[in-house]
């Protein structure tokens, strides 16, 4: 399951709230991306994620598979986009 969101949060470069963001993905039994252009990285890695820009106004694209994948792009996106 994809969708592409529009990131809008805010201090999203700092790292306080990408490892929240991680921390939100590994609750989730899916495996869960996030890509951004023609990088895809592991939404559970905190390595990965911090080697995104995730600027507010860029677009991304949540990929997860499994069978709470719905749940994981929904939360992942309210995290994204608020």
């Amino acid at each position: 399951m994809k969708k592409e969101v529009k990131i809008n949060m805010k201090d999203s470069t700092e790292a306080t709230p990408i490892a929240h963001l991680v921390a939100l993905a590994n609750k989730y039994q899916s495996q869960i991306y996030l890509e951004m252009g023609k990088t895809r990285v592991n939404a559970k890695s905190i390595m990965g994620m911090m080697s995104l820009v995730l600027v507010t106004g860029s677009t991304a694209t949540i990929d997860a598979n499994g069978d709470d994948q719905e749940q994981a792009v929904a939360a992942l996106e309210k995290f994204l986009t608020t």
